[in-house]
């Protein structure tokens, strides 16, 4: 048995529960893995609505990283004792337009990463890099893979660039800003917080901006190329109008609002492109990893909490009172 936080038998928050669940080996082609930290992404806030109550208890939780505990039949590119960084993104090993049939993320229908061990398909098991600490490295991987495929795969940044990010103070958000800077990108963000945007513009934003202020005055009626929109419908139309013509808007999340209505005519005579981007596959997360080595880019961090207190962690993002990543400690 080990310790976990899953959910199981009532619908929503209830059914939550921290205790112990049954803890299994390995299987040919998997890795056990000790987990040792884990990072708090809004899709855990999610779960527990989407999860039927009678289905099987589930563990939450998408990001982790951790020591290799047990290797399954059929491994042999890690041993026991590597340390790892958890790969959330389960059948998407090369990159491609959109993910393929059987794509699934940790942590439902799957068993996540909030637990103290966690069996995975051996790609899914990824060096943890050296340069990042054992909280940073349980964070990093869907908010940095989501940003990367974001950032370059779909939205095609390059230096010289304008991007701008509304509410990039989260972890998605933080390292969209690290990037877009790191790679010679001028970097605009939104905020509520007079303290997150000091912060933004200490992590490399050339301009903070308040998110209730009016965005164009605010930007000096300038227009950017790309906009990497993950708030949703709050904030859609207004970060389309601070587009240029012709430019790209690419949609990620949708933590305030599913469903957006927008002038039609606007848009087409506007030449704009919109482009949708979830998560990453194998290949981009090498590609990211490298990227974050060779800029050595990390994780702003934001609160550490055990395991046992997620009632806490919860309710701090839920009320976004974040600035950065918030880590478990497994």
């Amino acid at each position: 048995m080990m310790k976990a936080l899953f959910h199981y038998g009532k619908s929503g928050a209830d059914g939550l529960q921290y205790g112990e669940i049954e803890q299994t080996a390995p299987a040919s082609g998997e890795v056990r893995v000790r987990i040792k930290t884990a990072g708090l992404n809004h899709r855990d806030l999610f779960v527990p609505d989407r999860h039927e109550a009678e289905a099987p208890a589930v563990v939450l939780g998408s990001d982790g990283a951790g020591v290799v505990d047990a290797v399954g039949a059929g491994v042999d590119k890690l041993k026991t004792g590597d340390e790892v960084i958890i790969n959330p993104a389960l059948n998407w090993e090369d990159n491609s337009e959109a993910p393929p049939k059987g794509f699934e993320i940790l942590g439902v229908p799957a068993h996540g990463t909030f637990a103290e061990y966690i069996n995975v398909p051996a790609e899914n098991a990824v060096m943890k890099p050296k340069h990042l600490d054992w909280q940073e490295a349980g964070v990093l991987a869907l908010s940095a893979m989501t940003a990367y495929r974001a950032l370059f795969t779909r939205g095609g940044l390059k230096a010289g660039m304008t991007v701008f990010i509304p509410g990039a103070t989260g972890g998605a958000g933080t390292l969209l800003l690290q990037f877009a800077a790191a790679a010679g990108a001028s970097v605009y963000v939104t905020s509520r917080s007079e303290e997150k945007r000091r912060a933004a513009l200490a992590l490399g934003a050339d301009k903070a901006i308040d998110s209730e202020s009016d965005w164009e005055e605010a930007l000096d009626g300038e227009k950017v190329d790309l906009v990497i929109e993950s708030v949703g419908a709050a904030t859609f139309n207004q970060s389309l109008d601070q587009l240029r013509r012709g430019g790209t808007l690419v949609a990620f999340g949708a933590s305030a609002g599913d469903t957006v209505d927008f002038n039609l005519r606007k848009f087409f005579y506007g030449q704009y492109n919109l482009l949708g981007s979830t998560m990453a596959s194998g290949e981009e997360l090498r590609e990211m990893m490298d990227f974050i080595a060779q800029h050595d880019i990390k994780p702003v961090m934001d609160k550490r909490y055990d395991l046992s207190e997620y009632d806490a962690a919860f309710a701090r993002m839920e009320n976004a009172g974040m600035m950065g990543k918030i880590v478990f400690d497994v």
